[in-house]
Formats: structure tokens, C-alpha cells, sequence
């Protein structure tokens, strides 16, 4: 399905709207407006242009791996798009540079990516998500796991609101921590849920991926409405 025919559809499928998020959505399909900030730009104000950016499990036709995401973003908006190495807990650029140029990596449903852009650009991101689809959210040893962080592509169709209904939805004893990144310093801000010294939880945002830290390995499927 392409942007095109998906937004004919949307006339039909459409059950549920959530105002204040730009974010229309059935268990069928949605249409989202996704803002990637160059830096300097925003509210929150972007420091870099760096965004941790989540796609839904089925994606419009033709985007399979981050050639395609970065041409339908705009590739002259976008410096690159990284993806989290949980071997490493280091990132996987590709820039699309054909000077020294990393191939392509495919995208992955459930996985969360890192985007830079140079331009701003308001995103339009289409597609579904497959309620009966299982995320493996690895802990340390798991599948090639270093430590047990993964970048979750926050389902748009979760009950879970927060990070602690997200912790709670995974299994609270099996997550160490969930994490946003914070466009206005690239940092992450963590959510542990533990009553001593504890931050408050955080809001989570459709299109937006998070950093979760798992302590033993859960085969999750997300309570969605």
C-alpha cells in the first residue's frame, strides 16, 4: 500500500482519533505527522537534529530497509539513519553517501532507528500494526545481546501510555529501565519505576522509539486497543 491509496482508505477503516498527537488509528490503519527537527529548531528545541523514530509493523509498500526511508523522508533533509546494534550498544549509520557508503540495513518491525536531519521536515508516516505480532525484548547474553538495551519501535496501537504502563505491560520484574532521548541534549533520560530515588514516568509519543533495558528475556506482546 502506498501514501496514496492508504489515505483512500482511511475514509473507511478509521475508528478511533487521539487529538493532540496528530495520530489517527484503527486496529486497521493510521496516518501520522511526525516532526524531525534540524537543530536549532522545535519545542523542545532539537540540539542536533537527532530524533529516535519509530515505524509501524506493516509499513506502506516498497519501505524495507533505510534507502527507502530516507528517499521517502526526503534524502536531502536527512544527513543519516542509524540503527541500534544490541551486540555493541553502538549505532549502524547509513548516510547514502556512495563515497565509502555503508549498504542499506533492513528495517525490522518492532525496532527503533535514530534519524539526523539537516532540514526540518514534517513526516508523514502511514501503515498498521499487527496486534498479534512478538517482539523478543533481549536481556544480556540473549541473541547477541551485550546488555540487555533494546530501541523499541513503541507500538501505535498500546494501551500502555507511559513508561511506567510500558514497564508494567513488558513485566516490571523483567525491565531494568526504559529510556527516552532527549532531542534538546542527546542524552536519555531513564524511567526505573524504583521507589527510592525514582524519576518520574514519562509520557510516551507515537513515532517515537524508546530504550528498554531488559533483565530477562520476555517474548512481548503489547495490550493494544
Amino acid at each position: 500500500m502506498t501514501k496514496k491509496t492508504f489515505f483512500g482508505a482511511m475514509a473507511v477503516v478509521t475508528a478511533v482519533a487521539l487529538t493532540g498527537t496528530a495520530l489517527v488509528a484503527s486496529n486497521m490503519g493510521f496516518k501520522l505527522n511526525y516532526p524531525l527537527n534540524q537543530s536549532g529548531t522545535g519545542t523542545p528545541v532539537s540540539n542536533t537534529g537527532v530524533r529516535s523514530f519509530a515505524l509501524p509493523d506493516n509499513r506502506q509498500t516498497g519501505m524495507v530497509d533505510a534507502k527507502n526511508l530516507m528517499d521517502d523522508i526526503g534524502s536531502v533533509s536527512v544527513d543519516r539513519i542509524s540503527k541500534y546494534l544490541i551486540s555493541s550498544d553502538l549505532l549502524q549509520p547509513y548516510t547514502g553517501r556512495k563515497v565509502n557508503a555503508s549498504p542499506a540495513f533492513s528495517l525490522v518491525s518492532g525496532e527503533g532507528y535514530l534519524v539526523k536531519v539537516i532540514t526540518t521536515v514534517n513526516y508523514i508516516v502511514v501503515g498498521s500494526d499487527d496486534p498479534a505480532l512478538v517482539y523478543q525484548m533481549k536481556a544480556s547474553g540473549t541473541g547477541g545481546s551485550l546488555t540487555g538495551v533494546n530501541l523499541y519501535a513503541y507500538n501505535y496501537h498500546q494501551t500502555a501510555t507511559d513508561s511506567k504502563l510500558l514497564m508494567d505491560d513488558i513485566g516490571s520484574a523483567s525491565v531494568d529501565r526504559i529510556s527516552r532521548y532527549l532531542v534538546t541534549s542527546d542524552l536519555l533520560q531513564p524511567y526505573t519505576g524504583r521507589k527510592v530515588s525514582a524519576s518520574a514516568a514519562f509520557a510516551l509519543t507515537p513515532g517515537e522509539a524508546y530504550y528498554v533495558k531488559m533483565i530477562t528475556t520476555v517474548n512481548y506482546t503489547p495490550s493494544h486497543y
